[in-house]
């Protein structure tokens, strides 16, 4: 998807913080500077908000429970679509290694806690100047193979042949192509796909990818298992499944 930057219009902001005080400190603040703010206080959500409202940066807490900013961090730079939008730790974390850690793990800025609002605005004002109207490449279809995966109509073929999808078999089928050749732990497709609910088991995984398989015919080869580590889609399906 493509963001809209339209003169005039404000540039978005992500916040993602598990204290709702800061949350509301920093949007009441990123606003009256004239930025359009959404926040998540659930760590569990920031995946699909981001996806869904495409911001310009992210501001993003490192202690959270449950999925902490640098693991958040990582799965961001890992995704076709957040992989370039900037990212501001905002932590209590202010040690050498942690900011050390903060930028290996990819964020393009570290501002330690308690800061200065007046200071975090012109940060995130230099960051969107310095990197310009980030834009996210709009991508419409992914193919693999005999594969393809209308992303617009949320349609998917095999050989030409329309395949039926749940909406989870279909964000299970986006990422693997997307990642096409790369390993995904089960952990990774719980955070993606299942948004890392706490009901769900790493073994549900293992169930939607035999589905999956099934549906895709003899394209489902294409989806390797690594024992013990996870799943991952193959350039071409002349390998074995499990290896």
């Amino acid at each position: 998807m493509e963001k809209d930057f339209t003169p005039g219009k404000p540039q978005k902001i992500l916040v993602v913080d598990d204290e709702q005080d800061v949350v509301e400190l920093v949007s009441y603040h990123l606003k009256n500077a004239g930025f359009q703010v959404r926040t998540v206080t659930d760590p569990n959500s920031s995946f699909e908000m981001a996806r869904s409202f495409l911001p310009h940066l992210v501001i993003l807490d490192i202690m959270m429970p449950e999925l902490n900013g640098t693991q958040i961090c990582r799965i961001f730079r890992a995704d076709p679509v957040m992989k370039s939008v900037p990212i501001i730790f905002l932590t209590a974390k202010g040690e050498e290694a942690d900011r050390t850690n903060g930028f290996e793990a990819g964020c393009d800025d570290y501002v330690c806690k308690p800061f200065s609002m007046r200071e975090l605005v012109l940060r995130v004002k230099s960051i969107l100047r310095r990197t310009g109207e980030h834009q996210v490449e709009e991508v419409k279809s992914l193919h693999v193979g005999e594969i393809i995966l209308d992303l617009e109509r949320h349609q998917a073929s095999v050989g030409g042949r329309r395949i039926e999808l749940t909406l989870t078999e279909f964000k299970l089928l986006e990422l693997l192509m997307q990642r096409l050749g790369r390993v995904l732990t089960r952990e990774i497709l719980l955070v993606h796909v299942w948004n890392y609910q706490a009901e769900i088991e790493t073994r549900t995984v293992d169930t939607f990818i035999r589905r999956l398989r099934l549906k895709l015919g003899s394209e489902g080869e294409r989806i390797e298992t690594l024992r013990g580590v996870g799943y991952r889609m193959a350039e071409n399906n002349s390998h074995p499944r499990a290896t």
